[in-house]
């Protein structure tokens, strides 16, 4: 019994059908989120892999409130809390579950909600729960943010919002932290697609506006972008740690990290800020390339080119994926208009991408 054919039949008729498709290592990969190429580095795997041998255990086998927290969760944490100047931290299983974790825990009874529009779908996702009270406000408007908060009367005002957002691939905007504080309002800022790529130690947006750290700040960031790895980081007061450890679910009853994707995280990230200097001209090189020959300007990683619609953007990322390029087609409704989305990361060499700008260039003309 097919019980969704006729669902499928609408996503197919819409051009909105979704499938997966196996990594094709033929192709130029300017697709997905490695943004420093870290996930094809031989010696940062070899490395890691050696020292997890000598461990007693090479996985957590249970979460981390029962017997699976290990001292290499502890010690990445430790790096994760003394390069970003937060008090305490906790990893888990991914960005998607973080999000989840942070805000169906801290919006209880009587406070609400504030979200920026193109926040990330996990966010989203949560936001519907039907006891949550919920403002969504239009990206980065930081004006209309704070006439919101100021007509608040809720007990607790969160806000959530993203370092990078990971569709245009624009910077937040930074006077959200200045209404935040003049608010007393708790900020959610999810460091998905800027921890790595931004900052002069390519810690992400904190650290690129020079940012205090202050008790109402909460930092996520993933492990399965930059850093190279998988699973996920929230960074905060220890106040607001030991209040995640009691009441989110995530990490309640969920397994603790990957012991392996936790141990290459942390000498990734010791490898990125070792680097900084050469990742850090590298990533310009490319950002003044689609400057130069895509007429973008992006400050992140993330190269957006809006092309449409969704028909369009599937033909135009096959013609590229025939001239041996792989890159992102994403389509409404997940973005308002259909676009392109590029990757320049350093696993792919500049000429590459140069070649790719041409073609592009060509195809969208």
């Amino acid at each position: 019994m097919n019980y969704y054919e006729a669902e499928l039949r609408a996503l197919k008729k819409s051009n909105r059908f979704r499938k997966r498709v196996l990594v094709d290592y033929s192709v130029r990969d300017f697709a997905s989120n490695d943004y420093l190429g870290l996930s094809k580095n031989k010696e940062m795997h070899a490395f890691t892999c050696k020292q997890l041998a000598s461990s007693p255990l090479h996985s957590p086998t249970s979460s981390m409130l029962i017997n699976g927290y290990h001292q290499i969760h502890k010690d990445f944490e430790k790096l994760l809390c003394k390069l970003n100047r937060f008090e305490d931290a906790i990893v888990m299983g991914s960005g998607f579950v973080a999000n989840i974790a942070l805000i169906e825990s801290l919006v209880r009874k009587n406070d609400t909600l504030f979200i920026d529009e193109k926040f990330h779908a996990s966010g989203m996702l949560i936001a519907r729960l039907e006891y949550l009270h919920v403002k969504v406000f239009h990206h980065n408007d930081a004006d209309e943010l704070n006439r919101l908060l100021c007509a608040s009367k809720a007990k607790r005002n969160i806000v959530a919002v993203e370092g990078v957002y990971s569709m245009e691939g624009d910077l937040l905007n930074k006077e959200i932290f200045n209404i935040c504080d003049d608010h007393d309002a708790i900020l959610i800022v999810d460091e998905a697609h800027s921890s790595g790529v931004v900052g002069e130690n390519l810690l992400g947006v904190f650290e690129l506006f020079d940012i205090h750290v202050k008790p109402n700040y909460i930092k996520m960031g993933t492990l399965g972008k930059a850093y190279g790895s998988f699973g996920a980081y929230i960074l905060s007061s220890s106040h607001i740690i030991e209040y995640l450890i009691n009441r989110a679910k995530p990490i309640i009853y969920a397994t603790a990290l990957s012991l392996y994707d936790t141990l290459l995280a942390h000498n990734n990230l010791e490898y990125i800020i070792k680097n900084k200097q050469s990742i850090t001209k590298e990533l310009n090189i490319r950002r003044k390339m689609a400057k130069e020959l895509l007429g973008i300007e992006s400050k992140s990683m993330i190269i957006c080119i809006s092309v449409g619609n969704n028909q369009q953007v599937m033909q135009i990322q096959s013609q590229l994926r025939g001239m041996g390029f792989a890159i992102g087609a994403i389509r409404q409704p997940t973005v308002s208009k259909a676009i392109l989305r590029i990757i320049p990361n350093l696993s792919q060499s500049a000429d590459d991408f140069l070649e790719l700008c041409r073609c592009i260039s060509t195809q969208n003309g």
